[in-house]
């Protein structure tokens, strides 16, 4: 039996009634069901200032730190990306910049692209608009290849996202969660092969 593929699944929002959370959510849910070991975060229960040098000379916050380890033990991630101003929002900036900052001194943490380098990472967003925040991931993808991480092919932006879940936070369309599952299965599917 192999060992499941750690997936890292994580939502650039922290709004209550957020579509991408509730998008993540699936995601997760569908990365459960495909054998990986998942870990499902929210970034509001992260304390990240906005990125500041001269703050960050005074010591990098424990829960970066805390970011960084979880970035780098997971080689899968499916990050969900709202879409605010045609690009992704200034959290999922802010969490980025804050994890690819080395931090001067720690040997371990020396190299900012540590936590991103090799890393398999499927691409969703959520919006209400026809476009789904397709344009947001097209400014994700190379912000992450930058960091030198693989950005699987597929992808998906779900369209007219105010009425695409049910109550219960599920996809209403089956179509919408085959998406959703065809990225969550080709980044493991990636992950594995690479061997990272």
């Amino acid at each position: 039996m192999s060992t499941p593929t750690p997936l890292l699944v994580f939502a650039g929002s922290t709004r209550a009634q957020s579509f991408n959370r509730k998008l993540a959510t699936v995601a997760a849910e569908l990365g459960r069901e495909a054998g990986a070991a998942v870990t499902h975060i929210e970034l509001a229960d992260f304390d990240v200032p906005l990125y500041n040098a001269d703050l960050e000379a005074k010591g990098t916050p424990r829960d970066v730190v805390r970011l960084k380890e979880l970035f780098y033990a997971h080689p899968a991630w499916v990050v969900v990306s709202p879409e605010y101003n045609g690009s992704y929002t200034g959290l999922m900036k802010n969490t980025i910049d804050w994890v690819s900052s080395p931090i001067k001194g720690d040997p371990a943490w020396s190299s900012g692209t540590k936590p991103f380098a090799g890393k398999v990472v499927g691409v969703l967003s959520a919006s209400p608009g026809a476009l789904g925040g397709l344009r947001s991931l097209s400014h994700l993808a190379p912000l992450l290849m930058n960091l030198q991480c693989w950005v699987s092919p597929k992808q998906f932006a779900l369209s007219k996202a105010g009425e695409a879940f049910t109550p219960e936070g599920q996809l209403v369309a089956e179509a919408a969660r085959e998406n959703v599952r065809g990225v969550v299965e080709q980044v493991l599917w990636a992950a594995r092969r690479f061997g990272t």
